[in-house]
This record gives structure tokens, sequence and C-alpha cells, in this order.
């Protein structure tokens, strides 16, 4: 069985739970959720997948500062990422967490297969670490002898005797599949830059730990005196949440898949996983798209400088739609983007409460007011909006949810010019009201459709409201702030 034209599989990153939820990740998981949200509008079925990365050194330092056994920890900060699918409206169908037995088993599988096809070795090593990234460092990696995305982490020397990935093996192989797949990494700059590492050469790469200085990992199959690296094990969750190897019906049902990450975790999603998926011989992914960095107020976000967002807060505040709608509509999505309270709350007022709940509120109200009855149905060949969609799933196909966003609220902003144009509040005649009210009604209905991915609540509102034959005014969808 192979993956048919109508399934499709989309996963996000699964981020550590060494800290609390914030807003990188939930702009992550958002993007994500759009795109499957817009897939099985389309008529496929849809995998999407998420969770929790749980073991490695970093985790293990973590629990020990909070005086945790480690899977007590574990269980707790892997416990708040869960409610993110309530209070940001996500729609994934899987939430996996790489200390689940099936996961640990299906990382063993895979570590015996890499095995059998000789890639995997032992040698003694020593090497400079950086613990935020879990990843080993060069000295082309560094600045001022320090990881540039963790500055304040002293590096770690890790000198012992390990087994090793036959990562140099792929090179040509990896070359072949960035050339016959132009769009494998998106955007092209991105693979372009996986295309020149690689060229450039592979190193060999450590995939395991002492178990004596780091007890929490998946047991490497056969040596009880190690565990796991943590990429190693991690990347596998790609394939264990499809319940890779028990069921390869549902494997290759929608396997192989989408993945989405930021761009710090491009050489292990576009390099790194697919040498490992060549060894284990499977398939390589369909696609990764690596999204940029979110800022806060232009500075990096940091537990330490104190400037992370909490993301259920935001939600709790403006609802999970407005955040959405922020992330979405604000924040390129390949490019670094920013956050600040200020630019949200301007967004908020003027693309949400003064834009489309004005328009919506503004047409009910005069439907209401002069009892016009409609008939109305989503319908995407009407000619108000045919060239609209046409746009938008342009917008979409590329992954650009900014502009596709942009598409309909220019439609919103047309909508408006042609209400107030024509003021029907003027006019005498309530069939000259309807002819002006109607075809606008026609076009939220059908914008609320398209809107659906993006913000699935005032979707369903409008569309609720607008398909019901008597159109009351109703609740205003997005109260201005203050």
């Amino acid at each position: 069985m192979t993956r048919g034209n109508k399934d499709f599989y989309i996963t996000t990153t699964l981020p550590y739970i060494n800290s609390e939820p914030h807003i990188g990740f939930a702009a992550e998981i958002i993007k994500a959720d759009v795109i499957a949200r817009y897939k099985r509008q389309r008529g496929l079925e849809v995998f999407f997948n998420t969770g929790t990365d749980e073991h490695g050194l970093k985790i293990y330092q973590k629990a020990q500062e909070n005086g945790l056994a480690v899977q007590e920890f574990c269980d707790q900060y892997s416990a708040k990422f869960r409610p993110l699918k309530e209070k940001l409206n996500l729609s994934y169908d899987h939430f996996i967490r790489t200390t689940d037995p099936d996961h640990e088993a299906a990382a063993q599988e895979f570590w015996r297969r890499c095995e059998e096809a000789g890639d995997i070795y032992k040698k003694l090593y020593k090497v400079r670490y950086c613990v935020g990234c879990e990843l080993e460092k060069t000295d082309s990696d560094l600045v001022n002898d320090h990881c540039p995305l963790h500055p304040d982490r002293e590096l770690e020397i890790i000198e012992e005797e390990n087994y090793f990935f036959r990562f140099s093996k792929y090179q040509e192989r990896l070359l072949q599949l960035y050339k016959e797949n132009p769009n494998f990494v998106l955007p092209s700059g991105r693979q372009t830059e996986i295309y020149n590492f690689v060229e450039a050469g592979l190193q060999d790469f450590s995939i395991s730990r002492l178990k004596s200085k780091m007890p929490h990992g998946v047991a490497v199959p056969g040596d009880d005196s190690q565990v796991m690296y943590v990429w190693f094990d991690a990347l596998v969750n790609y394939i264990s949440t499809l319940a890779w190897p028990k069921d390869l019906n549902n494997f290759n049902k929608y396997w192989p898949g989408l993945q989405v990450c930021g761009k710090d975790n491009l050489r292990p999603q576009a390099a790194m996983w697919q040498a490992m998926l060549m060894s284990a011989g499977l398939p390589n992914s369909l696609q990764i798209l690596v999204f940029g960095f979110l800022t806060v107020n232009g500075e990096k976000i940091s537990k330490s400088s104190g400037n992370t967002v909490d993301p259920y807060e935001l939600a709790d505040k403006y609802g999970s739609d407005a955040v959405r709608y922020y992330i979405l509509a604000e924040i390129p999505p390949f490019a670094d983007g920013d956050y600040s309270e200020a630019k949200f709350r301007e967004r908020f007022n003027a693309d949400l409460a003064n834009g489309l709940g004005n328009l919506v509120a503004r047409v009910s109200n005069l439907l209401e007011q002069n009892a016009i009855l409609t008939e109305l149905k989503i319908n995407l060949e009407d000619e108000g909006i045919k060239t609209t969609q046409e746009e938008f799933n342009l917008k979409m196909s590329a992954y650009h949810f900014n502009e596709a966003l942009q598409v309909l609220w220019d439609k919103v902003r047309e909508s408006d010019e042609i209400l107030t144009k024509a003021a029907p509040w003027k006019m005498d005649k309530v069939v000259d009201k309807a002819q002006v009210l109607q075809p606008l009604a026609q076009t939220l209905v059908n914008l609320a459709y398209l809107l659906e991915p993006f913000l699935p609540l005032a979707s369903q509102k409008i569309q609720q409201q607008f398909l019901s034959p008597q159109i009351k005014k109703g609740d205003n969808l997005f109260p201005r702030v203050l």
C-alpha cells in the first residue's frame, strides 16, 4: 500500500519540555494547523501530529534543578503543552511523547535497521557540545567560543566512547535528493543553505551517550551502557506517531509527509533525518517548511531576559482567533517577525474590529432592520468571490499565509466601500436595499468559508449567522480593545 493522493500528513517539531510553552512554538503550531485545516477543507484525509520531546541532557538537568524524578518532571511539563489545543483552537490528531513506550520501541527498531545497513559504529571521541541546541559544535559554528543561539551557556566538553552514524556515507544521495526535488525545502534560500552545507562535506555524528552520565534516554539495543542521543530518538517520532513499524498500512497511508520547523532545525530535519531514513530503507520526507524566528519587541525570546509571551494569557485576553490572526497576518512565514502588544492591539482594532467585525455587523444589522430574507449557501463560483478565491489559493499553495489573508482583507475593504458608496440606509424601497445587501451577504458567507483555516471560530459564527433565512445582527465578533 502506498500513500494516496487524498492522504496528507503534517507534523510540527516537538518542543523540549525544559520550559513553559511560549509564543514562538505557538506560531509554529498555528501555521501547521492552518495547513492541516486548509487541506481538510479541500477534501484530503489529514493526519496532523505534534507532541513533546522528553529525552536528552537538557531535560535531565532541568529535572535535577527542580528536585524531581525525570519522568515526573516530563509528565508535569508535557501536560503544560496539551491545553494549547483548546486555547489556540488547534486541530491536531495525535499528541506524541518521546517517552511513550511505543515510540521508544520504534526508535530501537529504527536503530537496528540503521545498524543492519552498516551505518552505526563505535568510537572514542572528544567534542564541544551545546546543551541548549543538543548539538555538537565545530569552530565554524561558534561566536567567541559560544553557541550564537545560546551565548549564555558554556559549551560542555564530551569525551567518551559512543556510537556514531555514518552521515558522511549519504552526502551524494542527499545532494541528489535536493537536485531532484528543488522545492524539497522552502523557502528556496534554505534549500540552497542545506545543499551548500552537505556539499562542503559531512562528518559522522554521535548518536549515543553513556548511560552513567545521562541516564534519561532510550536504551541502545544490545548495549545497556548507552542511551540514544536525543536527536536520533526524537526524529523518529515523525513515523512512530503513525504506528510504525507495527501498523505499516497506516504508515504507508500517510508517509511521506510535510514537516514544519524553525530555521535552527534546518540541519537535523533536512539532512540528518533524511540520511537516517535512507539508512533505514524508508522514504524521505515529502517537504520541509522552514519558518523564521519570532522576536518580542525586537529581542530574542529568552526566559532569562523575562520577555517570554505566554500564549495562554494572550488567548484568554483576546481570544484564539485574534492570536491566530496576528501570527498569520503580521509575520511573514519564512522570515523573522516580531511580536509586541502595541502592534497586536493595532492589528486587532484595524483588521478585526473595524474591518471584518464592523462589516459583518453593518450588513447583518441592515438586513435585520429591513426584514430582508436571504437564501444563501457557500458558492465559490459566485462572481463576487471567484477571482478572490483563485488568488487566495495561489498564495496558500506557496504557504504565504500573510499574503493569503491580505487577499481576503482586500475583499473585506472592497465590500465595505461598496456598502458605504451605495448607502442602502438612505434608500426608500426595500427591494433596492436588498439588491445591495444580498450580494454583500453572499460575499461574507464565502469569505467566512475561506477564512475557516485561519479564524475557525469567527468563520463558524459568520456562517451560522448568514446561512439563516432571517439574518440577525448578533453579538459583536471582535469588540474594540482600548
